[in-house]
């Protein structure tokens, strides 16, 4: 297991506990992991995290590693306790008054059940930091209705009616695809609140939702609408009203995404990357009122010229001409990006067997600093009975919470 004591890490001394299930809260808790905070997980007993399970549902993909917990399990030790049994209370009031920093993404509701409350809390522990993200936050009729980010980010934001627009019919999201930038919300709202106890000496409860982060995420339409624009009509590719900001195809089937933000200033060069130079005197394409009043013709074009040659000589032509492009990646093209290892997105993943694996990595750096190695994530109760003897219990005591069920511990 990591050495969850790395003193030249930013975050050494912070203590977390991760109470959360899935992804928004639980990456949160992982960045801090990554950072060299001593973070518990805390699960149930007899299943632990359903997050544990969610590479094997359908539709995602099978493979022999679980790589949805390896991604966000990492970095923590495992304390299987079942939060429900009176038994379970002496522990929790342990762990709290251990703790910096408690993660949940339970529903208010549920919190208040437990007696887990940042109320409930603060009396053993006035430095607490209590950070919260829910589906739909804390306030309002659906403070305690489930979300994830299927519905709360991606289908309650506006995203999914947008794209279903363009395409005849609500597309569904990836997995984490809204978990993940909710993580990074909540993972600055601990530290904003770290910072605060630095200088006041007091605790905080920070909260964030996946509904916020989705309306943030789409904040420019968000905000279309709020100053009383005119309903957002879609068109498809071919009339799209700007030729140079649109994806065109190649001749081995990739596509490539022309964003020319600066187009009178590129456009010359985009000329000469399609061989074409005399179409910067083209009274169609000559200046920015004519190409869009032109889009379709420069559309097709375009479509006609990116046809004819492979994406790697594309991606030569342009970038020598300075053309402002992205690639449309395939999932597949990840794991060999040289960019993405190269700029620390991929990082190594050391499970054990020698085996040479990547993972990726939290996507904040700080100047001069090496974050925690990424190793295997745990497994329930891996750890229970060591974080049990650190809160100071005897082992005739972890011996009859387990017999009890109260505690899982797979450790000796």
């Amino acid at each position: 297991m990591v050495d969850l004591e790395a003193a030249d890490l930013p975050l050494a001394g912070i203590r977390a506990l991760d109470l959360g299930t899935f992804i928004a809260g639980p990456a949160a808790a992982t960045v801090m992991a990554d950072f060299g905070a001593a973070v518990i997980k805390v699960e149930q007993p007899t299943i632990g995290d359903p997050y544990r399970y969610l590479s094997m549902l359908p539709p995602l993909p099978a493979a022999p590693e679980n790589y949805c917990w390896l991604l966000d399990g990492r970095g923590k030790r495992a304390l299987a306790l079942d939060l429900k049994r009176p038994e379970a209370r002496p522990i929790v009031e342990r762990l709290v008054r251990w703790a910096d920093v408690i993660v949940t993404n339970f529903p208010p509701a549920v919190r208040a059940r437990l007696r887990l409350t940042y109320d409930d809390l603060r009396p053993l522990n006035p430095r607490l930091i209590y950070a919260a993200v829910t589906g739909y936050g804390e306030s309002g009729p659906e403070r305690d209705k489930p979300g994830y980010d299927a519905t709360a980010w991606w289908a309650r934001s506006g995203f999914m009616d947008a794209y279903a627009r363009l395409y005849g019919e609500p597309p569904m999201s990836f997995p984490g695809m809204g978990d993940h930038p909710t993580a990074m919300s909540l993972f600055g709202a601990i530290m904003m609140a770290l910072y605060r106890r630095e200088r006041t000496g007091a605790g905080a409860l920070v909260t964030t939702s996946l509904v916020a982060n989705g309306v943030w995420s789409a904040g420019c339409a968000a905000q279309a609408v709020l100053s009383r624009a005119e309903p957002w009509q879609v068109p498809g590719r071919a009339s799209w009203p700007n030729a140079l900001l649109n994806t065109y195809r190649t001749a081995d089937g990739r596509w490539l995404f022309l964003v020319m933000i600066t187009e009178d200033r590129e456009w010359p060069g985009l000329a000469r990357a399609l061989g074409q130079p005399g179409l910067v005197s083209d009274a169609r394409f000559v200046d920015t009122a004519a190409r869009r009043c032109n889009a379709a013709a420069l559309i097709a074009l375009l479509d006609a010229a990116f046809a004819t040659r492979p994406l790697a000589e594309w991606r030569d032509a342009l970038d020598a001409e300075g053309v402002t492009f992205g690639l449309v990646a395939a999932f597949e093209d990840v794991p060999g990006d040289p960019q993405l290892r190269s700029a620390g997105v991929l990082v190594p993943l050391d499970l054990g067997d020698g085996a040479e694996r990547y993972t990726v990595s939290s996507p904040i750096a700080l100047a001069g600093v090496e974050k925690r190695p990424a190793e295997r994530a745990p497994e329930i109760g891996e750890h229970s009975r060591a974080v049990l003897r650190e809160l100071g219990l005897a082992e005739a005591e972890i011996d009859a919470l387990c017999a009890a069920g109260v505690v899982r511990a797979t450790d000796h």
